[in-house]
Formats: structure tokens, C-alpha cells, sequence
């Protein structure tokens, strides 16, 4: 499987997260691109089996300015049968914990995309035993989940 994973991080905590969701990726025998989201457009997504998306919520629920370019030119896409999962992280003294995840997780499936449903909100760093497992695990389920519905897709 080829998988891209996608994120912004303004101090390192989505970008830690993204190394934890590749080494998984790796360790399943994936071939796995990473980039920052802000030095690519939507149409070098399309070749993947899997997508991941992540990013940190900015103010108030905000996505962070640095996608906004990428968010809107989900709108010039139809992504119908892409799979794609969602992650970010996020500060719980804000009223709205990781809304950019569910943000970019609703274009996507606005656009056709096929999310995974569960969508990986971390607390600051994944720097915890138990954060740094759940990452683990998101990665490792989003990963089953995609070979399952390839393998319907194709019969």
C-alpha cells in the first residue's frame, strides 16, 4: 500500500504524530510519502491507497493559515474513493479541542472521500506512553480499515 501523510505543525506536536503514524505504516510494509501540507496541492494526494491529514487547531477552532490554500482546493477535486484518516493535535484550554481535525475530516468527505471514522486527537504531544500508543493504534486500525475496504473494492 502507498500512503501519504499530510500534516502542519507549528511546534512540533502534529509533526511528532506523523512520525509516529509513519514508522507504524512502515512497519506494515507500506510505502509512505510525508510532507508539509503547505508545499503541496491536493492533485499530488491522488495517487495514494490512503491518505493521512493532520493538523493543529489554531484560536478559537481555527484551521491554521497554512492550510487554508489546501482546504479550499479540496473544493476543485472529486475524491471519490480515497481513503483518507485525520489527525491533529490540540490544547484542551482552548473551547474547541482538535476542531481542525474535524474540519478537514468533513471536506474530505464532503469532496467523496472515504474517512476512516475515527479521528486521532492528541493533547499537546504525543510524549505519554499512552499517547504515544494511541497513535500507534490509530495507525495500525486506519491501516487494517483501509486494506478491508480495498479488498471489497475489488472483488
Amino acid at each position: 500500500m502507498k500512503a501519504f501523510i499530510g500534516y502542519l505543525s507549528m511546534s512540533g506536536n502534529t509533526e511528532d504524530m506523523a512520525s509516529i503514524l509513519k514508522n507504524v505504516l512502515i512497519s506494515k510494509g507500506c510505502e509512505v510519502d510525508i510532507e508539509s501540507l503547505d508545499m503541496i496541492g491536493v492533485h499530488s494526494i491522488l495517487a495514494y491507497d490512503c491518505i493521512f491529514i493532520g493538523a493543529y487547531t489554531w484560536g478559537d477552532g481555527d484551521l491554521p493559515y497554512e492550510a487554508e490554500d489546501f482546504f479550499e482546493e479540496m473544493n476543485d477535486h472529486d475524491l471519490t474513493g480515497i481513503h483518507a484518516a485525520c489527525f491533529g493535535s490540540g490544547d484542551h484550554a482552548y473551547p474547541k479541542f482538535c476542531a481542525a481535525v474535524d474540519t478537514l475530516a468533513d471536506k474530505l468527505n464532503e469532496r467523496g472521500a472515504l474517512v476512516y471514522p475515527h479521528r486521532l486527537k492528541i493533547e499537546l504531544n504525543p510524549e505519554t506512553d499512552d499517547q504515544i500508543l494511541e497513535c500507534q493504534q490509530f495507525a495500525e486500525s486506519a491501516y487494517e480499515w483501509v486494506m478491508k475496504k480495498r479488498e471489497v473494492e475489488h472483488v
